[in-house]
């Protein structure tokens, strides 16, 4: 899965035959992105923030597009059909080059668009454009312990369990643990000539 010169991915026909575009965000986007994710901090409680807790404002949120987009180890991509985000995917490496081999992802999907298949959509072309790269070795990632559905799909990816975390997240009274996954990409190994 390669984006194409304007940045965006041929189109994907989902399940219910609706057109999925992928597409590297802009920070023209950044208006259109801080909505989306006050929406869809609402319709999950997988999420690190809820509605009103995203916490960046609209220059910041502009400026990270940028320097997101300007980092060769860093991803932005947005999910759409009919021009409405339907999903995001960021990905970014540690900035110093002891760390910037290795980085964690984290992805949203509109509720309305849960069980169609853009979650993985993102995650084959964050895989895809890491292998690339020639630097990322490494995808790291942290799921809540009752999140079913999302650990699947990460399993589906190969990613492994490497450890849990208690107590990660406080919401309506009670604690929440997660998983730390990660998936190794490193290259195949060259065979080895015998003589």
């Amino acid at each position: 899965m390669h984006f194409k010169d304007t940045g965006a991915v041929q189109p994907t026909s989902l399940k219910n035959n609706l057109q999925l575009t992928l597409r590297h965000a802009e920070p023209s986007d950044a208006e259109q992105v801080l909505a989306y994710l006050d929406q869809v901090a609402g319709e999950s409680d997988n999420l690190g923030f809820g509605p009103g807790e995203f916490g960046l404002s609209l220059e910041e949120e502009r400026a990270l597009l940028q320097k997101t987009a300007e980092s060769p180890t860093s991803l932005y991509i947005i999910a759409e059909i009919a021009g409405e985000i339907t999903g995001i995917l960021t990905f970014n490496t540690g900035k110093r080059p002891r760390l910037q081999h290795a980085g964690e992802f984290g992805i949203t999907v509109l509720r309305k668009y849960w069980h169609l298949g853009i979650g993985s959509h993102m995650l084959a072309y964050l895989i895809d454009w890491a292998r690339q790269t020639g630097t990322i070795r490494k995808i790291n990632l942290r799921v809540r312990v009752d999140n079913l559905p999302a650990i699947h799909l990460y399993e589906k990816y190969g990613f492994v369990q490497e450890g849990r975390v208690t107590r990660d997240s406080y919401l309506h009274g009670q604690f929440f643990d997660v998983y730390m996954m990660g998936l190794q990409l490193d290259p195949p190994q060259a065979s080895l000539a015998h003589s």
